[in-house]
């Protein structure tokens, strides 16, 4: 079994200055885990299943084009989950379709919370360390164009490592 996980990545320099946030705000998780988007969560397939994963993904990615992603000011779950994350704040409708074209690709079930596009900058922290990264990234802000988006598989040691980019739009 893989587990694997479908995201939107965060381009540089912003993906690389988030994550540098992520680890400064003590969460060990920015080693392990890029910037991004989740287009669907952690799913395990098996091993022999990848190949059509990966064609079920490249037929989801012609069915949008390409748009623009704004990523603005922070947010928070607390107090139902312990998270702070970079909120977007233009393309929500964009990736909100991605996302419910990428679990009917695959046939994952529909999400245990409604989905909400964001950018995870601290995770399982005490309150004053996600305090901190709420109050820090309140003003961050970045724009890109959404072109593509990853498939990453998860790997003990590295942790989500991307292996494929499917290009949106393309035929």
């Amino acid at each position: 079994m893989t587990i694997i996980g479908v995201a939107i990545p965060v381009p540089d320099p912003y993906g690389s200055l988030l994550r540098e946030k992520r680890a400064e705000f003590g969460d060990p998780m920015a080693e392990t885990i890029p910037s991004h988007v989740t287009l669907m969560p952690p799913t395990e397939v098996a091993d022999g299943e990848l190949d059509a994963v990966r064609g079920s993904l490249e037929r989801a990615s012609a069915t949008l084009p390409a748009f623009p992603m704004r990523l603005r000011g922070t947010g928070t779950f607390r107090p139902v989950s312990p998270v702070v994350f970079v909120a977007v704040s233009q393309g929500i409708s964009y990736t909100e379709m991605l996302a419910q074209c990428v679990r009917d690709a695959l046939d994952s079930p529909e999400p245990q919370f409604p989905f909400h596009p964001h950018v995870t900058v601290a995770h399982n922290l005490d309150d004053r360390s996600l305090d901190r990264a709420y109050e820090e990234l309140a003003d961050f802000e970045c724009r890109f164009t959404v072109s593509e988006f990853a498939l990453y598989h998860h790997q003990d040691d590295a942790g989500w490592v991307p292996q494929q980019s499917f290009a949106l739009g393309a035929d």
